[in-house]
């Protein structure tokens, strides 16, 4: 399955995140062996706990909601926080990593789903929060792009609307604030059910789990 989704995605140019939350060090190791490199996880401490266990060159991706008094511990190896939902969380992030001077990849989350218990910006938030005067002088939290999740749903065109709409999001705000700014380019968007969806409506990293690793422990 691995090799078969990776030569899809390769072919449309989309990068794979494998979520491995709640998942062993060695079975992040047989994905490893074979080539994967971007491995995603939902808790800061999960994560800090398999980082010592595993090779230094896997490019950590940290996938669920970030609380600001958890950025310190990550932000010396993070490869990229998908979550950024606050002005507040990116203000933190540009702190810790200005006092290492280490840049983060950053991707601003919105809501898109009609799920109330998701996380994410509204679209006026994210324009305040890049107007702002603190956004304008930060130098270590680089913003990539955008990140959002489907509603949990067997309605295709739901799912197939909301991803659309993220797009669009992504494709106003590079045009708007990001015009001169080549790594604003990433939309992480797609998971195990929705990610064929996903890829058609423009996604450019998808965050796969069960369909590589299997049910969760």
């Amino acid at each position: 399955m691995y090799e078969e989704l990776l030569k899809n995605l390769q072919n449309r140019s989309v990068a794979l995140v494998a979520v491995s939350k709640t998942h062993s060090p060695e079975r992040i190791l047989e994905l490893y062996r074979r080539g994967q490199r971007d491995f995603g996880e939902n808790r800061v401490q999960e994560l800090l706990a398999k980082v010592p266990q595993l090779p230094e060159d896997i490019r950590w991706h940290l996938i669920g909601h970030l609380q600001t008094n958890k950025v310190r511990l990550i932000t010396p190896f993070i490869h990229m926080i998908h979550s950024v939902d606050s002005l507040r969380l990116l203000e933190e992030i540009e702190k810790h990593a200005a006092r290492i001077r280490r840049p983060v990849n950053c991707l601003l989350q919105f809501h898109i789903a009609q799920e109330e218990t998701k996380f994410g910006l509204s679209e006026p938030e994210a324009d305040a929060l890049l107007q702002s005067a603190s956004y304008q002088t930060m130098q270590y939290a680089r913003l990539c792009g955008v990140m959002g999740m489907a509603s949990f749903t067997d309605n295709s065109e739901q799912v197939r609307a909301e991803f659309r709409h993220l797009r669009r999001i992504f494709e106003r705000l590079r045009d708007t604030y990001f015009a001169q700014a080549p790594h604003f380019r990433e939309i992480s968007m797609g998971m195990s059910s929705d990610w064929a969806i996903a890829v058609e409506e423009g996604s450019t990293m998808v965050r796969i789990g069960s369909l590589l690793f299997g049910p969760r422990s």
